[in-house]
């Protein structure tokens, strides 16, 4: 219907105006000859560069969906109101919803002639089947050898040599008003590109992922451009596109944003060659140098960032940091705000030793701190096979709280419990109201500090679970 659509739209009427133009008898027109070349002011030779190594991914996975109006609606006020509460109809729960096979669109870009390949972690999360077509029909199955859903970041590996690689650009030298352009399979329609220029670079809290720092640009970004390729005016990547502001629609409305290369590349080396990836931990909580902090210090053009509280036992604690003290530069690098010095910390290694310029009543001094390693630790509840003891919190999966953690979701930064990280769909946990984003702190009473104290206290749980769990500061139980 769509290519029905496209036909009528732009052939039909298209062709029909220029056979019109051509024969009217009045009208000469300077018509070029078959065998003129046309002139070349545009993006064509980018263009040819870059399109080879931007691909299409098609996944598919299994899931338990209700089906039909009755499956749905049981529960619903409006429902009972018409068919009672002693209805004799048998409804089935989510768990025994019959299987139902998601298929999804996205793009991904080829990064070594080997068949390593970066796109977004959304694009193939939860996947059981993953294709990649290449610009030249080719079609092939993929794995994903790893994902980074910190960065949204996922790395696929296909089975073919001498592939056309995309050229890496140094991201951290993109400019606001360099021109940019969005290459990918927008809506499955087929190798696309848009072009536009970069609106902004840095940007971060926009509460898409826990790791911003992304490339704006008003270059068209729509559904199925994700983990397609933001590429410069000379055809080398300078993102990996993600994500987009739609309000209300699904189509693009000027403002797309990509991860940028740089980011890109240091996570796929780490996937590829430890199998995931790790991050420096300094343990700060580190708060933005508003104009308000920067006049009560005494200099109203301070920049920095604030350390608004210290993990007990962390490099920072051991180094000597302190609560109020104001970082300026990070290895003789201005640290412009908070995000820059987080983003600087989880792009090092563990055990790197990085020297800080510290403001500490109106003092400046310096601080040399080893770096360690940012906890990782996480937990699921697997669900149990046929026949076997079914956890209450199967399909549940948690990881440690830190102090960044904590903060973005409203607790002190010493709070502790476990961060629920994914609730399955129909899992009864999810029926009994458990949300990603909630900190469970107890399980049938038992204090949770960690995901090892998770492990042994849902080993130990029975099939009914009461847990403490504490969402957005506020306490509350949940009877799974």
């Amino acid at each position: 219907m769509l290519a029905a659509a496209l036909a009528v739209g732009i052939g039909g009427a298209g062709y029909a105006a220029v056979d019109h133009l051509a024969h009217h008898p009045a009208m000469e027109l300077n018509l070029a000859s078959s065998d003129q070349a046309p002139s070349r002011t545009g993006f064509a030779p980018v263009v040819k560069k870059a399109l080879p190594s931007v691909v299409n991914i098609a996944t598919s996975k299994v899931s338990k969906m209700p089906t039909g109006f009755f499956q749905q609606m049981p529960d619903d006020p409006l429902f009972r109101q018409f068919f009672g509460d002693n209805d004799n109809r048998q409804f089935r729960t989510p768990r025994e919803m019959p299987q139902q096979r998601e298929k999804a669109l996205g793009s991904g870009v080829i990064m070594t002639r080997d068949g390593y390949i970066l796109t977004n972690n959304h694009v193939v999360d939860g996947a059981t089947d993953v294709q990649v077509t290449l610009g030249d029909k080719r079609e092939f199955k993929a794995k994903i050898v790893g994902t980074d859903p910190k960065t949204d970041i996922a790395v696929l590996k296909i089975d073919a040599t001498n592939l056309p690689l995309i050229t890496v650009a140094d991201s951290s030298k993109v400019q606001v008003g360099d021109y940019a352009l969005a290459i990918g399979d927008p809506f499955g329609v087929g190798q696309t590109v848009t072009m536009g220029i970069v609106s902004a670079t840095g940007r971060s809290a926009l509460g898409i992922e826990d790791y911003e720092d992304f490339i704006q640009t008003d270059a068209p970004i729509n559904p199925g451009n994700s983990g397609g390729a933001l590429v410069d005016d000379r055809g080398n990547l300078i993102g990996i596109n993600t994500a987009i502001i739609a309000h209300g629609s699904e189509g693009n409305q000027g403002i797309g944003f990509a991860i940028p290369a740089n980011m890109a590349r240091n996570v796929m080396q780490q996937i590829v060659e430890h199998g995931k990836v790790t991050r420096a931990y300094l343990g700060i909580v580190p708060q933005d140098v508003t104009p308000a902090i920067a006049k009560a210090f005494g200099d109203k053009d301070l920049t920095g960032a604030l350390v608004g509280d210290v993990s007990p036992n962390s490099p920072a604690s051991r180094s000597g940091l302190e609560k109020g003290d104001i970082i300026l530069d990070l290895n003789g690098k201005p640290v412009g705000n908070s995000n820059d010095l987080r983003m600087s910390i989880s792009m090092m290694a563990p055990d790197s030793t990085v020297t800080l310029r510290v403001l500490r009543s109106g003092s400046e001094r310096n601080f040399t701190v080893k770096l360690g390693e940012l906890p990782t630790t996480e937990a699921s509840v697997e669900p149990a096979s046929k026949g076997s003891s079914s956890s209450a919190l199967s399909g549940v999966s948690v990881q440690d709280l830190d102090g960044q953690s904590a903060k973005d979701l409203g607790l002190p930064a010493n709070a502790q419990g476990v961060v629920v990280t994914k609730v399955g769909p129909g899992s009864p946990a999810a029926e009994a109201g458990l949300r990603r984003g909630d900190v469970i702190q107890e399980v049938n009473r038992k204090p949770v500090r960690n995901t090892s104290d998770f492990e042994r206290a849902v080993a130990g749980s029975k099939e009914d679970t009461l847990l403490l769990v504490n969402r957005h500061g506020s306490t509350m139980y949940l009877a799974v």
